[in-house]
């Protein structure tokens, strides 16, 4: 057991990575940080750091990694130093997993790595289709409306986001693989990768649970 266990989620767009961590917080009273929604958070309030990120997505560039760290590094010490958490969403590249290694007191013992076929990430995606003025959010297979092509609620007409749009999804997973491929190398090189492979989050989920329930120890969590 881990007296305080800290880990990193990893997976492909449509892995099911939101809904696998959503169950794994739920189920084991994580404490959850996405860098994401961290760095939102920090542009809202106009933070420091919040503008200078801001600066560069406004010209249609990527946060710099000595960015990114600062934000991070400064939240993991903030608010997270000694306590364990899920992490999503950081590190995205080599320079940023060795940033966060360096700070001992703040490294992962954990890589959780989501592993989903391609045309199973492809099938849940494709599908998808959207109401844009409420968000509500319809699956042709798994979530159809109740008359095709329109919402259940308004009966406005359903949209597809460019994103989810067959040859958008493939070009996506090629870049994601180009990407995490040196990350999943960094912690695989650690002793710290595990990796869980499954078509369905119901067939992933219980092998990830079983893995956290020998690495948790839930009387100091």
């Amino acid at each position: 057991m881990l007296k305080v266990f800290r880990s990193i989620i990893m997976g492909a767009p449509g892995s099911g990575k939101g809904t696998i961590s959503s169950r794994i917080i739920r189920h084991f009273s994580l404490p959850y940080l996405s860098v994401g929604d961290l760095l939102r958070e920090h542009i809202a309030r106009g933070t420091e750091v919040g503008r200078e990120a801001e600066q560069y997505i406004k010209n249609g560039k990527l946060v710099p990694d000595v960015v990114v760290n600062k934000l991070v590094i400064n939240e993991l010490t903030e608010s997270y130093k000694e306590k364990p958490f899920l992490m999503d969403g950081y590190p995205r590249t080599v320079a940023q997993a060795r940033e966060l290694w360096s700070r001992e007191a703040l490294r992962p013992n954990s890589a959780i790595n989501l592993v989903v076929p391609d045309d199973e990430i492809i099938e849940r995606i494709k599908h998808r289709w959207i109401h844009r003025a409420s968000g509500r959010t319809y699956h042709l297979l798994y979530n159809p409306p109740k008359s095709a092509g329109v919402d259940d609620v308004t009966g406005e007409p359903l949209v597809q986001r460019e994103d989810d749009k067959e040859h958008v999804v493939m070009q996506r997973l090629l870049e994601y693989k180009k990407q995490s491929e040196v990350i999943i190398d960094f912690f695989r090189e650690k002793g710290i990768l595990e990796n869980f492979v499954g078509r369905k989050s119901n067939e992933i989920y219980p092998k990830v649970e079983l893995y956290l329930s020998q690495r948790i120890d839930r009387t100091v969590q």
